[in-house]
């Protein structure tokens, strides 16, 4: 990326203009698209926004007017992989190349997004310009120049969208990463609340912030809990937005459930506070409605907890020798778990592989080595007992650490063998590290994914027999995960009294697992050296995947979908993602972004509009 200042702004603007429009992902033939009329407004039909090659395309002077209003922190964006393009042998190119095995890195890029793109549906592309905003009055001043000059606006804090949400050709990208401040409260009321509200401990953190920096700050500084994501290097504001979840989430509930007040720049260009006594319409859209589909978050304040003296691990992997004991211990596992696990001390993953395997890799919290151990004893024993049916080929390992030390980079870089990396770049913050367990999606190319809430009815003993199948009956297609703390069944009743005041599919609250089912291949960013991805195989592992989940959705039919982690081409997301949420969500849309401005893939309101967000449909 290039900074853009005076004369190198004349310059970069001109260079816009005057290049062919197939470079910028444009029409093909050359040719750009017809001119609106004066008069057909962002609610007409047909209604189009500008593209670099457009004679309306903002004119140099206000790029520059743009960039002076906003202290000089306008960027020319180029192609994430430009420097390999201008010389793939280089040293440089090397340097970038290792440098995107690192998800710091990647989001210190304007071009960057932590995933590669996602077969036959989206291509990272850099936007024609970045705004990298430090401030509240940055944002506002991106939003009303995209307003005015009828631009594409793009919103990108972290960067994870698995759905390509916070990138796109030909737009200006509002780009949050350099805010990221984080302040502990100890007594915090939200504005226009202290007739209604208790003070209580909380932290504010503006929208660039990343997750493992917040708890950097509030577990292991402070000693206190804050619902954020699992994975580290997540966005702050791109998760509550979606919902959010960590591995503790059957004790804490959701992130956005979590929420207590913040900050939004709306289309109007006005800066707003929305909590539950002040534009609370607004405020309940943003717990879980989706990312930057209402405004642009610049601030959050969300509720801290109290912390148990002990997190801990549960990792194991046992394969089958057949396929009738591969759907035996399928069935003692479900039966397991419906009696011992189904609580606010588990949470995160076990996985059915396709090659009979069963992987755990569980976490939990208010328990000590030695009760965690008692848990899982019956199931292990279990296993013992059909030596000849099951080979534990990881061993089973169970350890609790103190939960202050749970994000602790220091304490984590200690450990052997190690369950972080480490940003080594020069001058990274010592809290630049992230888990070597998601590593794998530092840049990875999605093939596939799917995702459904399971209802907790189908652990009742007389429908335990149905899932067993279904679960059997989707391996034998590809790899199944059940995720546990996506899903709030067996949680806290105040979290989940919480968590049905937000925007999320109601499923969410009765549901005892998020069963994700994906593939995905290594970094396939445009201009990386080599071969690329084999789209065949690709292809081929997208239907499987796409077989694995009908065999669930047989016994969880019209089963909700996470919409942070959700299929591209889900044909009923309005449906799957937020229910009968849905039109009360369209109705906050309406009254705080009547023209839409902001447009996101499969998000609210994103059905007026083309799928690339430039043309009005309707």
């Amino acid at each position: 990326m290039m900074a853009v200042a005076s004369a190198g702004l004349r310059s970069a603007v001109q260079h816009l203009s005057s290049t062919p429009v197939v470079a910028h992902g444009l029409r093909g033939d050359g040719v750009a698209p017809p001119q609106l009329p004066a008069q057909a407004g962002p609610n007409s039909p047909g209604f189009r926004r500008v593209r670099p090659s457009d004679p309306a395309w903002p004119s140099v002077d206000r790029w520059e007017q743009l960039n002076r209003d906003v202290g000089g922190h306008l960027i020319g964006v180029e192609p994430l992989l430009a420097a390999c393009a201008e010389a793939p042998e280089s040293t440089t190119c090397e340097a970038l190349i290792e440098n995107l095995q690192n998800p710091y890195y990647i989001g210190d890029q304007a071009a960057g997004t932590q995933t590669s793109g996602w077969l036959d549906a989206w291509t990272p592309a850099p936007s024609a310009y970045a705004l990298a905003a430090t401030t509240p009055d940055d944002v506002v001043a991106s939003v009303n120049f995209a307003r005015e000059n009828r631009l594409r606006l793009v919103v990108k804090g972290g960067g994870h969208s698995y759905q390509g949400t916070s990138n796109s050709a030909d737009s200006l990208l509002l780009w949050t990463r350099p805010m990221n401040s984080i302040v502990l409260h100890d007594a915090f009321v939200a504005q226009g609340c202290a007739a209604m509200q208790d003070p209580q401990p909380a932290v504010t953190v503006d929208a660039g912030a990343l997750w493992m920096h917040v708890y950097d700050a509030v577990t292991t500084r402070a000693g206190r809990y804050v619902q954020g994501g699992g994975c580290a290097t997540v966005g702050v504001a791109g998760l509550v937005q979606s919902g959010g979840f960590g591995g503790f989430s059957k004790n804490y509930g959701t992130s956005a459930a979590g929420l207590l007040e913040a900050e939004i720049v709306t289309a109007d260009g006005a800066v707003r506070i929305a909590n539950t006594c002040t534009n609370p319409e607004l405020f309940w859209g943003l717990k879980g409605g989706g990312g930057s589909s209402l405004g642009v978050v610049t601030r959050l304040t969300l509720r801290t907890r109290d912390l148990p003296a002990f997190f801990g691990v549960v990792n194991a992997t046992v394969t089958a020798a057949s396929d009738e004991a591969f759907r035996r211990l399928i069935g003692e596992f479900v039966r397991f778990y419906s009696v011992g696990l189904v609580n606010p001390h588990w949470g995160e993953t076990i996985r059915f592989r396709a090659d009979n395997t069963f992987v755990v890799s569980m976490v939990f919290q208010g328990l000590d080595e030695q009760e965690a151990r008692a848990v899982w004893a019956p199931f292990f024993d279990w296993v013992a007992a059909a030596a000849n049916d099951f080979t534990i080929t990881a061993p089973i390992f169970i350890a609790a650490v103190p939960a202050q030390d749970w994000w602790n980079p220091v304490f984590l870089e200690k450990i052997s063998p190690g369950p972080v990396l480490v940003d080594d770049r020069p001058g990274a913050p010592d809290a630049n590290v992230w888990y070597a367990a998601n590593t794998n999606e530092v840049g990875w190319f999605i093939h596939g994914y799917e995702s459904a809430w399971l209802p907790q009815s189908l652990l009742q003993p007389a429908q335990q027999q149905s899932l067993i199948d279904a679960l059997f009956a989707a391996t034998k297609h590809w790899s199944v995960g059940l995720h546990f703390n996506k899903g709030l069944a067996g949680a806290n009743a105040d979290d989940i009294a919480a968590a049905r005041d937000t925007a999320m599919h109601p499923g969410v609250l009765t549901a005892f697992a998020l069963a994700i089912i994906g593939a995905a291949g290594p970094r396939a960013y445009p201009g990386m050296p080599g071969e690329g991805p084999d789209l065949t195989a690709a292809r081929d592992q997208a239907q499987a995947i796409g077989r694995a989940m009908a065999e669930l959705r047989r016994v969880a039919p019209r089963a909700g979908s996470y919409v942070a982690e959700s299929n591209f081409f889900e044909a009923d997301w309005r449906q799957s993602f937020w229910g009968p949420n849905y039109p009360r969500l369209r109705a906050v849309k309406a009254a705080y972004d009547p023209e839409g401005l902001f447009f996101v893939h499969h998000g609210v309101g994103s059905e007026d509009w083309s799928a690339d967000g430039f043309t009005r449909l309707t």
